[in-house]
């Protein structure tokens, strides 16, 4: 028996990832095989179909522990996800940290949301909540009710549990995290929203302050609105099988816009993505998809998780934590930022692309975190973990702080300058009529980052930035090197002042960390080194689409040629400057293919067609009336 389980555990993680991530057949390592002979010996698996209260079944896979001697009990670990519930098994052969769960004793629980995968009921992108707190006794079921329900039939149906639950996920899971807080049911004990999708208009994987993130979502929709579980999905990047490797010039030339990714590729194929394109501002459909106004009066604890380096979803860890402090000033709201990409906090952690951390990260994460806040919540085990309300990785310097709060309280504001010639300091300018221009070319965009790359890096967050300093499209500003260490903490209010002489355009601000001349080289993994000589850290980006500057729901032109004080917040950071190293600001108008172009005229992006996009020369001013600068916070200690 114990033979056939396995056969049947290793057969289902190896062709699921297959058919997830399209990449050869697994094959498990000597530990994840010993992972799976210590899985099939100590769990039971299920496999049901749980009914909701408006009649539909969601798939939902379980392990349970076989050891229920001593009248041994065990609460539920659960994630609700659109991404598989059959995954449950491959994830704990192919991550460590997963593994590592098994020995801790949890009821492990994986759902498909409603309509996706085997799960029945119509699917919906980031479903809107019903205002209604009561979500026991509301009859429309959305995300929140179908948790409330899968609880309580798990608790009536799967012997040897404690009547305690703990929820969490990654990315879209963890807006399903957020949702499930939102239930309120009263077993319902610990959630933990990791990297939760919360707002895809302003900051999270969609858009970033309104600019179109189309790159990734031109990959992923097609693959994700085929969700057939019994077969490998075949719509490959690009949707046709391009063999065109170079990200930057598939899109510029290929794909060209949003609206013929449509007409051309898509076909009406991907409803998401028409939608995208029917919602070019801040409307009532973007709105109503986030969560965090429901999440009022909540009873779970919470544990908020991000990484400081996540390409998708860095904004929503921040702004989840900041409502669910603001809204519920009783609840245990706890913050995690780390120096990860996303959910990279399951892994070892201790480096991404050029830059170390110092230690594995992740094992911290999951060893001093994670499981103290699970144990204790689910499991009421001893006194409650010393966990600070914000535990927070400072990059540059390489360590874990605690704080009382978060956003810091006590920090030293400070204005940084742009000044003439390229420079940069805390002091305003003093000379009048001072500016630099570029031209902002649609045909020519900045490139994201200065590989040749197929899908998006996930280092860019902090990749080396003299690919772009070399451009004459993009302004580069440094200080003298430092004198003494710096550090910043919190968010960063880009504050310019420019002109264009279109009607429109894009801003980006980059604040980079400049390594002295004489930085060693960083052995970064077995056989590769950095050379960190000189070397432009990316410690924090942002973009603002120009005609969103005073309202994301109500755009307005600029006027060609008039200065224009266009502000903006760049999200949070702890990140210590060494002595010896420089601050960079970066300035352009352009982020591609991260961002979709701007045609740098007032109009629909998403009817624009390809010759509506024009060239536009780009004004930022630094003179003593009008100043350039970015406000930035400043830790003591």
């Amino acid at each position: 028996m114990l033979q056939k389980l396995l056969c049947v555990f290793i057969m289902s993680a190896s062709s699921i990832l297959n058919n997830y991530a399209q990449t050869p057949v697994v094959k498990l390592t000597a530990q994840q095989k010993k992972d799976s002979v210590y899985l099939a010996q100590n769990y039971e698996w299920r496999q049901e179909m749980i009914p909701m209260r408006d009649g539909a079944k969601l798939y939902t896979e379980i392990l349970v522990p076989k050891d229920t001697g001593q009248g041994k009990k065990y609460p539920f670990l659960m994630t609700r996800t659109p991404y598989n519930a059959t995954r449950l098994y491959s994830r704990f052969y192919t991550a460590a940290s997963f593994a590592r769960l098994l020995q801790e004793g949890f009821i492990f629980v994986e759902q498909d949301v409603r309509g996706r995968w085997r799960s029945a009921g119509q699917y919906d992108h980031e479903r809107a909540l019903v205002a209604n707190p009561n979500k026991q006794k509301q009859k429309q079921p959305d995300e929140a009710t179908d948790t409330y329900d899968a609880i309580d039939w798990l608790l009536k149906n799967v012997k040897g549990n404690n009547g305690r639950v703990g929820i969490h996920g990654v990315s879209y899971p963890g807006f399903y995290s957020t949702a499930a807080a939102i239930s309120n049911h009263p077993a319902l004990k610990a959630v933990s929203p990791q990297a939760p999708v919360t707002d895809w208009f302003i900051g999270d994987d969609v858009h970033h302050n309104g600019a179109f993130f189309w790159m990734d979502f031109f990959d992923f929709l097609p693959r994700f609105n085929q969700d057939s579980p019994d077969k490998p999905a075949t719509r490959t990047f690009g949707v046709t099988n391009s063999k065109n490797r170079n990200n930057y010039d598939y899109f510029l030339r290929t794909v060209q816009t949003p609206k013929r990714a449509n007409t051309e590729y898509f076909k009406d194929s991907i409803p998401f993505w028409n939608d995208i394109l029917a919602h070019p501002n801040y409307d009532s459909y973007w709105k109503s998809r986030n969560p965090l106004s429901h999440a009022k009066n909540l009873k779970p604890a919470l544990l908020v998780v991000g990484g400081w380096f996540d390409a998708e979803d860095l904004y929503g860890a921040l702004e989840t934590y900041e409502k669910l402090e603001k809204q519920n000033p009783k609840a245990t709201n706890q913050l995690v930022m780390g120096p990860w990409c996303h959910g990279c906090w399951w892994s070892d952690a201790s480096s991404l692309g050029d830059i170390k951390f110092g230690a594995p990260t992740g094992q911290y994460y999951l060893d001093s975190l994670f499981l103290p806040f699970m144990n204790y919540h689910l499991k009421n085990q001893g006194p409650a973990p010393k966990l600070a309300e914000a535990t927070v990785f400072q990059t540059g310097a390489n360590k874990w702080r605690k704080f009382a709060t978060w956003p810091l309280a006590n920090l030293e504001e400070k204005f940084l300058y742009l000044w003439p010639n390229g420079k940069l300091g805390f002091t305003a300018p003093t000379g009048a009529n001072s500016f630099q221009e570029y031209v902002s070319d649609p045909a020519k965009p900045v490139p994201y980052q200065g590989l040749v790359h197929r899908s998006r890096s996930r280092e860019y967050m902090l990749d080396d930035q003299r690919f772009a300093a070399s451009r004459p499209d993009v302004l580069t500003f440094a200080t003298e090197p430092l004198a003494s260490d710096l550090t910043l903490a919190g968010s960063i209010l880009a504050d310019l002042r420019v002109s264009i002489s279109t009607t429109d355009a894009d801003f980006v601000v980059k604040l980079i960390d400049v390594y002295p001349e004489d930085a060693p080289d960083s052995l970064v993994a077995a056989g590769r080194t950095a050379n960190m000589s000189g070397y432009q850290q990316l410690v924090r980006a942002e973009i603002m689409r120009g005609k969103y500057r005073s309202s994301f729901e109500n755009p307005t032109p600029f006027i060609p040629d008039t200065v224009t004080p266009v502000k903006y917040e760049i999200p949070d950071l702890l990140h210590t400057f060494k002595k010896g190293h420089q601050l960079m600001v970066q300035i352009q108008s352009s982020w591609f293919p991260l961002a979709d172009r701007n045609p740098q005229q007032f109009l629909n992006i998403y009817e624009a067609k390809p010759e509506d996009y024009i060239k536009s020369t780009i004004r930022v001013y630094h003179d003593a009336q009008r100043a350039s600068k970015l406000q930035v916070k400043v830790l003591r200690n």
